[in-house]
């Protein structure tokens, strides 16, 4: 798609004095604020018929076509990811006009969590913050939240084991990720690693900096709570304590950041769920890429567990996750946690789906969903 000449930008000329450039600037920026306002009144129109029909106001699956759209579009100079950046906070500007989303995230400000959330929503977003996944998911299955994002698996540290008990019996389901890249800062009052006597931070950030902590601070406390923005507010507190937390930590809590990114693996990713009750957000539809998660249970014999998987193997579905959890009951049970190339739509994952329950003792979609790159 090639922007009619008229929104082409002028041939450059190298005479042009700054002053001229930025009042060129000023007038671009005039034209993009009344069309701004003039796609945000649209909006407002659109949130109108939506109120009437009953329908979501936010369909996370159409921002990602809007996304998609303007990136093909793109001619540059800017680059894709920015125009992704730009139009996602355009289109989270809008959708609060129609009407503001509710999203639990874990607290306080600072948090991964937190940022997982205004990358998906975009930052007009009306974050709740909590003092827990639990108490996230609780916001989000009774209503005072519309959405939560929680912390389902790190790249280092692997699942978080708390999120996936919580999925066993809450009403929500998963309709949507994040894939965030998490870089560990060793937060203080005074810029120095003199005389820190405990390290505050949630246990996962503690485990994903173990190497770095061992040799640089080994007589130094480490002090689980309940995250790693919580840490940092602690710490802003004690001179003698010190946190593990992000930029954002930094700049809410008035910390020094004593040394950057000392995770122990470069490539620290941690995957966000972002969760609903069906009522609020249906299933999206498929996308072409996309996961399906469950929760199963078989009854504990021999050969239970091949027969599970063989389904997955006839119908050619691939599984891209496998996790167990205990079932608590005594008898060593298990729940097993599972993550499939595909959705339900497509003919060959309903027949493993349809095979499958009928092996299982216990059986629960959590949710299908695009999954991010």
């Amino acid at each position: 798609m090639t922007a009619p000449s008229s929104a082409q930008p002028p041939a450059s000329d190298p005479n042009q004095s700054l002053a001229d450039l930025r009042v060129q600037i000023d007038s671009l920026d005039q034209q993009l604020l009344d069309l701004l306002n003039r796609r945000a009144h649209v909006a407002e129109l659109v949130g109108e018929i939506k109120k009437r029909e009953g329908t979501p106001f936010f369909r996370p699956d159409r921002v990602a076509q809007v996304i998609e759209k303007m990136q093909r579009s793109n001619n540059g100079p800017l680059k894709s990811l920015h125009v992704a950046a730009i139009w996602r906070e355009i289109m989270s500007a809008c959708l609060a006009l129609e009407s503001p989303q509710r999203v639990a995230v874990l607290g306080p400000e600072g948090t991964f969590t937190e940022q997982a959330a205004i990358e998906y929503f975009g930052g007009a977003a009306d974050l709740i913050y909590c003092a827990s996944f639990d108490e996230v998911f609780h916001a989000t299955a009774a209503g005072s939240a519309q959405y939560g994002v929680v912390g389902v698996e790190n790249t280092t540290e692997g699942v978080v084991t708390r999120s996936l008990d919580l999925f066993l019996h809450s009403p929500t389901h998963v309709v949507g990720e994040v894939s965030l890249l998490v870089r560990h800062h060793l937060l203080r009052t005074s810029n120095s690693l003199e005389g820190i006597e405990a390290v505050l931070a949630h246990p996962q950030a503690l485990a994903q900096c173990q190497t770095w902590l061992s040799k640089h601070l080994p007589h130094a406390e480490r002090r689980a709570v309940s995250s790693n923005a919580e840490g940092a507010r602690l710490s802003a507190t004690n001179p003698a304590w010190a946190s593990l937390a992000s930029e954002r930590a930094a700049t809410r809590f008035g910390l020094h950041i004593v040394s950057h990114a000392i995770q122990d693996d470069s490539y620290n990713r941690t995957r966000f769920a972002v969760i609903c009750l069906p009522q609020t957000l249906a299933m999206p539809p498929a996308s072409g890429r996309d996961c399906t998660s469950l929760v199963v249970s078989v009854p504990n014999r021999p050969g239970a567990l091949h027969d599970l998987l063989m389904p997955l193997k006839q119908n050619d579905v691939s599984m891209t996750r496998f996790e167990s959890r205990p079932a608590r009951t005594g008898q060593w049970e298990y729940y097993f946690y599972i993550d499939l190339d595909g959705h339900p739509s497509q003919p060959n994952v309903a027949a493993a789906l349809s095979e499958l329950r009928k092996l299982c003792a216990f059986y629960k979609v959590i949710g299908a969903y695009p999954v991010t790159a």
